[in-house]
């Protein structure tokens, strides 16, 4: 049958023939985007993987609403958000019960705040008011990372605590995952992975050498790599920060300088990272990228990682 131009890289509904049995046409359907590959066949991309069906095996198509994202469960959420902690060392990480007291000189709200992945051991009054205190002792706002909709992300919000509307990269942010590829960067792309960050990557990514608290958040834990990308000339374009921390690479600091953008960059950034990290064991790459960020989100989404969960900062009211 004609497929409607205007469904292709729509969700769709694809019913298609896959054989006979008994003299009788079998049928089946395959639901999800929809791609061209030339004029003979089509290519339906599945959450099971991509589905190739040839035009004349096609008898209908149709466009369908966008699937429900996806709830990890709460456990998986807990583990993740405690490995991206670990990858990302605070100054300061004090227990309060299941919670995690952090501080780092206000460098990045991950490093400042208190993460709160279970029972603070307290009743939530007394647990929140230890987050007050812990934070005047060691100069930050008082903030709670908390998965949204979580128990926690209730009990906090019951409190009277608001959502952090002035934090610097939104006060709402999102965990992606994916598998990590065994795949090269793309041809031409010089591309350094060294244990240990040089200045020129201190210059890129704090604009110059680091104070104490943003040499232990980025450069205190171990099994690291800080990319470094470079052109035929030898200047630097790019860099990427990847963390192994158990079966997952940790990736943040992903940035190309502004003359250098769309050329593909970031992605030969991502790939190296993620090689590196299955090298040492990673199954998943997990990053973080504020909701706000419209540009990184597509280019993650473009690369499959797909939301694993959310999390947000919540303060005392003013």
């Amino acid at each position: 049958m004609e497929i409607p131009e205007e469904l292709v890289g729509a969700r769709v509904a694809l019913r298609h023939r896959i054989g006979d049995r008994d003299g009788r046409p079998l049928f089946t359907d395959a639901v999800g985007e929809l791609s061209a590959e030339g004029s003979g066949a089509v290519v339906v991309h599945t959450r099971r993987g991509p589905v190739r069906v040839e035009r004349s095996a096609v008898v209908a198509v149709r466009a369908v609403p966008p699937a429900p994202p996806r709830r990890a469960p709460l456990a998986a959420i807990v583990r993740l958000e405690g490995l991206c902690a670990d990858a990302w060392p605070a100054q300061v990480d004090r227990p309060l019960g299941a919670w995690r007291l952090r501080a780092a000189g206000g460098y990045t709200g991950r490093a400042n705040g208190a993460l709160a992945l279970g029972d603070p051991g307290l009743p939530m009054p007394s647990a929140l008011d230890g987050v007050r205190r812990f934070a005047r002792e060691h100069g930050v706002p008082a903030r709670v990372q908390v998965p949204v909709g979580s128990p926690w992300d209730r009990a906090v919000a019951a409190e009277g605590w608001v959502l952090d509307v002035g934090h610097a990269k939104g006060a709402e942010v999102s965990v992606l995952v994916a598998p990590v590829a065994d795949a090269e960067p793309p041809l031409g792309a010089h591309i350094e992975l060294p244990s240990g960050p040089s200045d020129e990557w201190w210059q890129l990514a704090v604009g110059g050498p680091p104070t104490p608290a943003q040499h232990q958040v980025l450069a205190g834990a171990p099994d690291s790599a800080f990319g470094v990308l470079r052109d035929p000339d030898g200047a630097v374009l790019g860099q990427v920060r990847a963390t192994v921390v158990d079966d997952h690479v940790h990736i943040s600091m992903l940035e190309v300088v502004p003359a250098a953008r769309r050329r593909g960059h970031a992605t030969a950034l991502l790939t190296a990272a993620g090689s590196w990290g299955r090298e040492r064991g990673a199954r998943w790459a997990v990053l973080q990228v504020a909701l706000k960020n419209d540009g990184a989100r597509a280019l993650y989404d473009r690369l499959g990682y797909v939301e694993h969960h959310r999390y947000r900062y919540l303060v005392p009211p003013t």
